[in-house]
């Protein structure tokens, strides 16, 4: 029997590699310009974070799985539209990160009482599904959030601060 041999140094870097790879984490460090406001296109499905003089960054979205329209109900399928801020973050999210807004608001509620419904809620910035749980063949598949990869929600979760104003357009 023959004895395979691998030169040390060949070990030593895939023993490095190996143990750097277990390090990897989805929490990413931000130090670069603050985000002043973020911007939602629905119709275009781009999300912009805008610094003080410039646009830092742009991501193209998924949505929700009826995006036309201003959310207005519970189970609708819809993306709101309208004025709102950052307001929470889930580092334990079903989908790898999310970043919460501020939806519904006063209005939100108000209209939706009064037909006698629910406005819905847990609207979210957020990663790619894990197998299994949705569709990923589709575009538009969320119950309302505004959906990102993995990676790209990484970026966001690091640079988006809670009280960040987002404006989301139709």
């Amino acid at each position: 029997m023959k004895t395979i041999r691998f030169p040390r140094r060949a070990v030593l870097l895939g023993g490095l590699a190996a143990f750097l790879s277990g390090c990897a984490s989805k929490f990413r460090s931000y130090d670069g310009p603050e985000v002043t406001r973020v911007r939602l296109y629905k119709g275009q499905r781009l999300l912009v974070l805008d610094g003080v003089d410039r646009v830092l960054q742009t991501y193209p979205v998924g949505l929700g799985f009826a995006p036309e329209g201003h959310k207005q109900f519970e189970g609708d399928g819809r993306t709101p539209e309208g004025a709102y801020v950052v307001d929470k973050r889930n580092p334990e999210s079903t989908y790898h990160l999310s970043v919460g807004i501020s939806y519904p608001n006063e209005a939100d509620i108000a209209f939706a009482e009064a037909q006698g419904l629910s406005p819905g809620g847990d609207i979210f910035i957020h990663g790619g599904p894990r197998p299994g749980i949705d569709p990923t063949d589709v575009r538009d598949w969320t119950a309302g959030c505004i959906a990102v990869t993995d990676r790209q929600i990484e970026d966001i979760y690091a640079m988006v601060k809670d009280g960040t104003p987002i404006q989301i357009f139709a």
